[in-house]
């Protein structure tokens, strides 16, 4: 297993207060918890991951995905079985998604 962690600017800060846990731990896939954090205008975002060495296409991944939506003030928990980067943006997209309509109630 592999533990990394990264702290993202975000293009602005996120409009909703709640928490979300989208998607399942197996067989490539992945689990994201969503909580909110302090500062407004960066996310944070742990990966544990079972693909050792990809440091790198993990950033380029998540480093789009935090300028792509409004994410500031939340911390993403990405507990990793594999997922392909696809995998990985298409669950993150969930998230957000799932965050919006939490918004409305």
């Amino acid at each position: 297993m592999e533990k990394l962690q990264f702290q993202l600017d975000s293009n602005s800060p996120s409009a909703t207060k709640k928490s979300v846990i989208c998607g399942v731990v197996g067989s490539g896939n992945l689990e994201i918890l969503v909580s909110k954090t302090e500062n407004q205008y960066q996310c944070v975002i742990e990966v544990n991951t079972s693909a050792v060495g990809f440091e790198k296409v993990w950033h380029a991944v998540l480093n789009e995905f935090s300028q792509r939506y409004a994410v500031g003030g939340y911390k993403f928990q990405l507990n990793d079985m594999g997922a392909t980067p696809a995998v990985v943006s298409l669950r993150l997209s969930q998230a957000v998604v799932m965050l919006q309509g939490e918004r409305n109630e």
